[in-house]
């Protein structure tokens, strides 16, 4: 028979097993799986960085010359289609409902052959679309089904319509949507804008329910921008889907349309266009922009500028680190530079 004593042990033993937190080994957590560890020897340096420079190089070259194989025109036209009696009075001039807003003027002429498509895009200046409180005056709930059709906890203040019923979609974002309009000619032939597919078709697929109609939209005492068609599904309401996915910066683009002709060099664009949307109370700018696109999208020098001076200093390193190598040359892994192999003299500990 075990004697009691021993028996208590091993009940303690059996107890403390139990209880330890101890994790389970394993190779994983014990960090005893194969790894690699490579040395940098100044070969492998010097390889590395020549590498990188003769790829961005070439890149960045490529991306420049793209870049400016894009024709972009821009014409501002905010304060140009304000009439001279509210030239000192821009707000009254865009809040009143009796001014007549239509502005016809001339772009600047092509100055390159414009091959189509030819895309269109609303520039704004001074537009926070990043605020915190604007960002989150939404519901994307709303939005994906009907049955959502009351979630509007986040669309203050604009949730309901004065009769009590939930206003689609809700919210800031959609109350300010751009109701700018323009139409476009040459030699007095109109140019068609195709709005067809201007959205991302994750968008209309995923984001914006084909069976949820606009309802009480824009039905208050204060309109903050365009209306929208109560017969048409948000999915195929086009302006808003663009508008409604927000920019990060105060100033962007927001895609209007596409122009599906080819304009020639020299030829001048008459822009007839209606200035509706309200950029002056908080001393905003409007544009409107005409672009071609190349393999990188729009017209960026800064994409091939930072690929060359990315590849540019890396030669410039490893052209550095080949004369340091040749000129002076250590030995690898020479233990003597260590701090505790120098002298006393050179600053160093002895042990």
């Amino acid at each position: 028979m075990t004697p009691k004593g021993d028996k208590g042990k091993e009940g303690d033993s059996s107890f403390a097993k139990k209880k330890s937190r101890r994790p389970k080994y394993s190779r994983f957590s014990q960090q005893e799986l194969p790894a690699c560890k490579p040395i940098l020897s100044p070969g492998w340096v010097v390889s590395i960085f020549i590498t990188i420079g003769i790829v961005f190089i070439p890149i960045g070259f490529a991306a420049l010359f793209a870049s400016e194989r894009v024709v972009e025109l821009q014409f501002q036209y905010d304060q140009d289609c304000v009439p001279a009696k509210y030239k000192d009075n821009t707000v009254a001039y865009i809040q009143s409902n009796g001014t007549d807003k239509t502005c016809t003027r001339k772009m600047p002429a092509v100055t390159s052959k414009m091959k189509s498509p030819i895309y269109v895009y609303y520039q704004i200046d001074h537009y926070f679309q990043n605020h915190r409180r604007y960002v989150k005056s939404r519901s994307d709930d709303q939005l994906r089904s009907v049955a959502n059709e009351n979630s509007t906890s986040d669309c203050a203040p604009e949730r309901f319509a004065k009769n009590g019923q939930p206003i689609v979609p809700c919210g800031l974002v959609a109350w300010s949507l751009f109701n700018d309009t323009y139409k476009f000619s040459v030699k007095n032939k109109t140019i068609a804008v195709s709005k067809k597919d201007i959205t991302w078709k994750s968008d209309r697929e995923k984001k914006f329910s084909s069976s949820v109609y606009p309802k009480n939209f824009q039905s208050g005492g204060l309109i903050g921008g365009a209306k929208l068609n109560s017969s048409i599904p948000l999915s195929q309401q086009e302006d808003l889907i663009v508008w409604m996915r927000t920019a990060a910066m105060p100033s962007f683009r927001k895609l209007y349309g596409r122009i599906e002709v080819d304009l020639e060099a020299h030829d001048e664009i008459t822009i007839e266009l209606q200035n509706n949307y309200n950029t002056y109370s908080f001393k905003g700018s409007k544009s409107v922009i005409l672009s071609t696109a190349s393999w990188i999208g729009g017209k960026n020098d800064l994409m091939g500028i930072a690929y060359l001076t990315i590849g540019g200093m890396c030669l410039f390193l490893a052209i550095c680190f080949i004369l340091m190598y040749v000129l002076k040359p250590r030995p690898l892994g020479d233990t003597s530079y260590l701090s505790w192999n120098r002298n006393a003299s050179g600053g160093g500990l002895n042990f």
